[in-house]
This record gives C-alpha cells, sequence and structure tokens, in this order.
C-alpha cells in the first residue's frame, strides 16, 4: 500500500461538518426512537436502533477543515 491510497480521508468546512453532524444525530435518534416503539426486543426494533446508533456515529469518520 502507497501512502497516497492509505490517506484517504473526507474533509469538511467546519459549517456544513456541523449540518451533517446535527442531521445524522437527529436521524441516527429518530431510527433508535422508531426500533424502540417496533419493539425493542424484536429483530426489526434491533435493526431499526442499529442502524440509527451507526448513522449517529458516522460522522466521526469524517474529518472538519
Amino acid at each position: 500500500m502507497t501512502d497516497a491510497t492509505a490517506d484517504r480521508t473526507v474533509a469538511l468546512s467546519a459549517r456544513r461538518y456541523r449540518w451533517l453532524d446535527r442531521i445524522t444525530k437527529l436521524a441516527g435518534v429518530a431510527l433508535v426512537a422508531l426500533g424502540l416503539e417496533t419493539g425493542g426486543s424484536t429483530l426489526a426494533g434491533i435493526a431499526y436502533a442499529t442502524l440509527g446508533v451507526a448513522l449517529g456515529l458516522a460522522t466521526v469518520l469524517v474529518n472538519e477543515q
């Protein structure tokens, strides 16, 4: 692996990062709530909650400029 392929990152301006962070966190909370409403112990509820957590943490992988 070369240095060019090893250092692939996504960077956004501070303003776009804040908006993306807010949107993904709110959508993540909505999916977790949907999972709980569906039934927290059902397969669908667990799937919604898992997707919500993953979406809420998605901006951890994005760098802010």
